[in-house]
């Protein structure tokens, strides 16, 4: 009994010897970092103060605190920013589908702006701006060296007025001038239109109305159609894109999904993951449909495509997206301003990360540049358009009834009239045949 109680001692005795060996430098370290802590915060304080006190010309202490709060933001990654109360409120208006400015989303590359996309029907998306450009120049000012909430303060101003921003692209051996009247932003979140028997469904944005308004304008075109066994599939744009609002996401996801994983998020603890999956109901009913993205189709966009795609729900063709895989949350701070800080990366149903490696389309269709029309002499279109019909003394078809050549013509206007759609959307036009294709192979089972 002795020899046990010396021998329980002995190990309280070396427990406690190896707990203070193991903790006691653990606890140090701990203490020597906060220590540096408040060292640099007193740095910070010193620093502050000396600018206010010498700097040549007098500042702004609240302006002084928010560059900082922001600098240190924004040293994280391009997405996490403070947002004064003005711009939180402007944010708060974006969601909802109404804002001033140009037009455009942009991330920050190489010190420059580079444009993610141009918005539908907005002033940049008039003058020509086009995802990938770089903006170096605003009004003659460089924004080399500027962060980029700095540099969209520059883009900004009131209603009507004139900016001359200054564009680098690809393929252009020189930057060029753009003219932009700033004007107020409505945005139209969702485009429908019926190509033959493929309704189109172009969203350009993912805000609160996103979704609603697809459902309710999928629904019209296939009434209009005369139902769903009239249509062949849909065509859902996601091209410049630049995504949005998370909750869209999900939901315009889970419009054409009758189950399993949509998207799930991964955080800094296993705690703060989140994984959100589809419920019965897929208002195609089942039939093809294509996703359209290209290199300006970003964040919410890559979500949907990439949950449709990973389902085998949906073809995506196009050139690849942005790669914007971070979730961003805003927090609400005192004196109505907040913070836009990056928590989560999200994945596909498959376990893919797309952060800045994108979504890789089923088939790589690139839009040709536009070329100038060549202008036919009537000898040439007289030439392409002859055929056996024209030939002198050529015979009738007479296997055929008049109702049955009518039908044929009628299926020919089609398909010029699909060829021709070919010059002004060449990716829309593929993605149009794919579903024509589609159609075709199943009315043979």
């Amino acid at each position: 009994m002795k020899k046990f109680l010396m021998a329980a001692a002995g190990g309280t005795i070396l427990g406690v010897i190896a707990t203070t060996q193991i903790a006691a430098p653990l606890l140090a370290q701990e203490a020597a970092k906060t220590n540096n802590v408040y060292e640099q915060l007193d740095l910070f304080g010193d620093i502050f103060e000396r600018i206010r006190a010498q700097y040549v010309e007098e500042v702004d202490s609240s302006e002084l605190i928010e560059a900082a709060i922001n600098g240190m933001l924004t040293s994280l990654d391009p997405h996490s920013s403070y947002l004064s109360p003005k711009d939180a409120a402007k944010m708060r208006e974006q969601t909802r589908g109404e804002f001033g400015g140009l037009g455009i989303e942009v991330t920050q590359e190489d010190g420059f702006v580079k444009v993610v996309s141009p918005i539908d029907g907005t002033p940049a998306d008039e003058a020509g701006i086009e995802a990938g450009d770089f903006i170096t120049h605003v009004n003659g000012e460089s924004l080399l060296g500027l962060v980029l909430d700095e540099a969209v303060d520059l883009m900004r101003g009131p209603v009507g007025s004139e900016i001359v921003i200054t564009v680098v692209r690809e393929g252009e051996i020189e930057p060029f001038d753009v003219s932009i009247i700033r004007d107020t932003i409505e945005l139209t979140v969702v485009r429908s239109r019926t190509e033959g028997d493929s309704v189109v469904l172009r969203l350009s944005t993912f805000n609160d109305q996103t979704y609603p308004k697809m459902a309710e304008q999928l629904a019209e075109k296939v009434e209009a159609a005369g139902g769903m066994d009239a249509i062949n599939g849909f065509v859902i744009d996601l091209r410049n894109n630049p995504g949005g609002l998370l909750t869209q996401a999900i939901k315009v996801s889970d419009a054409f999904l009758n189950e399993g994983e949509i998207v799930s998020t991964r955080g800094r603890e296993v705690s703060d993951g989140d994984r959100f999956n589809a419920k019965a109901g897929d208002l195609a009913e089942g039939k093809p449909i294509v996703v359209l993205i290209n290199g300006g189709s970003a964040s919410a966009s890559e979500i949907v495509a990439g949950a449709l795609q990973d389902h085998r729900r949906a073809i995506v063709i196009g050139t690849k997206s942005f790669g914007k895989g971070s979730v961003q949350t805003v927090m609400p701070l005192r004196s109505e301003g907040a913070m836009r800080l990056t928590t989560a990366r999200y994945y596909t149903p498959s376990g893919r990360s797309i952060q800045s490696l994108g979504v890789s389309p089923d088939i790589i269709v690139a839009q040709p540049p536009r070329r100038a029309e060549e202008e036919d002499d009537e000898e040439t279109t007289m030439r392409r358009s002859r055929s056996e019909a024209d030939l002198r003394g050529s015979l009738n078809n007479d296997s055929l009834t008049e109702d049955e050549i009518n039908q044929i013509k009628a299926d020919r206007e089609q398909a010029e009239k699909a060829a021709e759609l070919r010059i002004e959307d060449y990716q829309l036009a593929y993605a149009i045949d794919i579903l024509k294709g589609l159609s075709a192979l199943g009315s043979k089972k």
